[in-house]
């Protein structure tokens, strides 16, 4: 399945746990470093192809996940997300044709501010969350169990 050999790209990024949101943004942190490093060697244009295409393959995830009837996010969040899922498409396709550091730039922006607004909704819900289990407050000078 596509979607399990990206998740296995990413180096058990899907692995940590924690909620979607969490390793989706996760997950483009992690392909905005790969980016990010691959521009240290505009030598190695295989490695240029490969990080560009494996960026590619987690924003098909995303764009299949928006497509899907079941998607729980609202119309225009849906649209947005599927003009910047083709966005990406286009500048990836003409990364590949013509494979340039500059050329990662815009992704790695890309990833990293979507990264920061999953992440940052994350945390937001799990402060949000009431606490599990009972709470103990600990006796005047211990610790809590």
């Amino acid at each position: 399945m596509p979607n399990e050999s990206a998740a296995k790209s990413y180096g058990g990024t899907m692995g940590q746990g924690g909620s979607p949101r969490e390793t989706e943004g996760r997950a483009l942190l992690e392909s905005a470093r790969r980016m990010a490093e691959v521009q240290k060697s505009p030598e190695d244009v295989a490695a240029m192809k490969e990080t560009a295409r494996l960026n590619w393959r987690l924003w098909t995830i995303f764009q299949a996940e928006v497509t899907q009837a079941d998607c729980p996010l609202p119309p225009e969040v849906r649209k947005n997300m599927l003009d910047l899922c083709n966005f990406v498409d286009k500048h990836t396709v003409r990364l590949l044709a013509n494979p340039e550091p500059k050329g990662f730039d815009v992704l790695i922006n890309i990833n990293r501010q979507i990264a920061a607004g999953l992440l940052a909704e994350a945390k937001a819900q799990v402060d949000q969350a009431p606490p599990e289990g009972p709470s103990r407050t600990p006796p005047s000078g211990g610790v809590s169990v």
